[in-house]
């Protein structure tokens, strides 16, 4: 794979190693203005990095001139236009394309992914809630009731962009939770439990804010429906053979450190006999398995390539 087209509104004209300090590949690129018809011209697979709402007009440029195109934005992730419009404010202009997108969840969706044109990349606490509680929902090994997921992410989910509250100094020594009971993950997360359990799912889910680069920590409380050991043969086997999910054996808990700069989610589980609720803990890296590394394996996926191929597997540690 070539990268052959990188666009920027505000830095147009810069190359990217005068934008990042430092060459971030073997060739130089001029970052450009993000015109379709012109990327058309140089790519047959886009990645699209920009606010909601403003994807789903690239995104329909792009597709009508023959791209794949891989959304990171949140336009195409809920199949309800209705949804998307409560929690996000703005309309869905393009309601058939929004029937045709394909949640990307790498591990549950790939035969779908990979005869689609348009990849809807799930968001970063989704990922990491969604890919232990999907197929125990599926297998009906946990009700479909009482689901509560705990978050934490590092710094980074919040993006680039400059703000007080992701300054250095108010961040570091404290530990916050934020958008309780109101974030746009929510929707994403319920629409595809409903889905695999073939029915309406609720959930409580609480996102923090750790002083932390990257990373998501999810600790997931549910009613089992089976013994800790079937759970845990269930996701075991229904990992076996996906590269970059692993499945710890009971009581062993997973650390952010052990996936930091990979496309890996470990997934831990433990039954707590006093309460009768199986705790499930998920970590993955939040810049790679929970955006653009799961971007890249669904471009894998749609190219008919190796699913793993250019992704790292080894931690990076600080």
């Amino acid at each position: 794979m070539q990268v052959t087209c990188v666009t920027s509104r505000r830095e147009t004209g810069k190359s990217l190693t005068e934008y990042w300090g430092f060459a971030p590949l073997p060739y130089e690129l001029e970052l450009s203005s993000p015109e379709p018809s012109a990327i058309a011209e140089e790519a047959e697979v886009a990645f699209l990095c920009v606010p909601h709402g403003t994807a789903q007009e690239m995104a329909k440029e792009l597709v009508s001139r023959g791209l794949k195109v891989i959304d990171l934005s949140a336009d195409f992730r809920l199949a309800d236009p209705s949804v998307y419009e409560a929690w996000y404010g703005v309309s869905h202009r393009f309601p058939e394309l929004l029937r045709e997108a394909v949640y990307g969840l790498s591990e549950i969706y790939a035969e779908r992914i990979s005869k689609s044109r348009l990849i809807a990349n799930p968001g970063c606490y989704p990922t990491a809630a969604l890919l232990p509680l999907v197929p125990l929902l599926n297998r009906k090994l946990i009700e479909p009731r009482d689901i509560l997921i705990d978050a934490k992410s590092g710094v980074s989910g919040a993006g680039r962009k400059a703000e007080v509250a992701l300054a250095f100094c108010e961040v570091n020594e404290d530990f916050r939770a934020y958008k309780v009971a109101s974030h746009r993950h929510t929707p994403e997360i319920e629409a595809e439990l409903s889905r695999a359990a073939g029915g309406e799912v609720k959930v409580l889910f609480t996102p923090h804010l750790t002083p932390m680069e990257r990373g998501i920590f999810a600790t997931i409380y549910v009613h089992p429906l089976a013994s800790e050991k079937e759970i845990y043969e269930a996701l075991r086997d229904f990992y076996a053979e996906k590269p970059f999910v692993e499945v710890l054996s009971p009581g062993r808990i997973p650390r952010v450190a052990e996936v930091r700069g990979t496309n890996r989610c470990r997934i831990g589980l433990k039954l707590d006999p006093r309460t009768g609720r199986l705790i499930l803990l998920s970590v993955i890296d939040n810049l790679v398995k929970g955006a653009s590394g799961q971007a890249i394996q669904n471009m894998n996926l749609m190219m008919g390539w190796p699913e793993d191929l250019g992704l790292p597997k080894s931690p990076v540690f600080p």
